[in-house]
């Protein structure tokens, strides 16, 4: 089932991708309360872009697809058929992750 979300502006929809729970030496599962928040997801989704001082839509710098790396406590955090997606701005995204 697609996702039907539409961000608006500079706003993104990401889904995070959980950090690697294992460490070397054997597998250790941390409980919930002691994960951290993933720090890195992809986006599903791209608003328009925000507009400049004429009214004109500015091009966003990330699309659909791109592992970005997000502050830790940006934006909102939602559920969406039974799907965990974070709706963030473009200027809370720190960075790209080059492949």
């Amino acid at each position: 089932m697609a996702l039907k979300l539409r961000p608006l502006a500079d706003r993104v929809v990401v889904e995070p991708v959980e950090q690697e729970e294992t460490f070397a030496g054997g597998a250790l599962v941390l409980p919930e309360t002691a994960k951290e928040k993933p720090q890195q997801g992809i986006i599903i989704a791209v608003g328009p872009g925000p507009r400049d001082e004429d009214g004109d839509r500015m091009e966003m710098e990330v699309k659909v697809g791109d592992k970005v790396l997000y502050a830790k406590y940006a934006g909102t955090e939602i559920k969406v058929a039974d799907k965990k997606v974070l709706i963030l701005k473009e200027s809370d995204i720190l960075a790209v992750v080059e492949a």
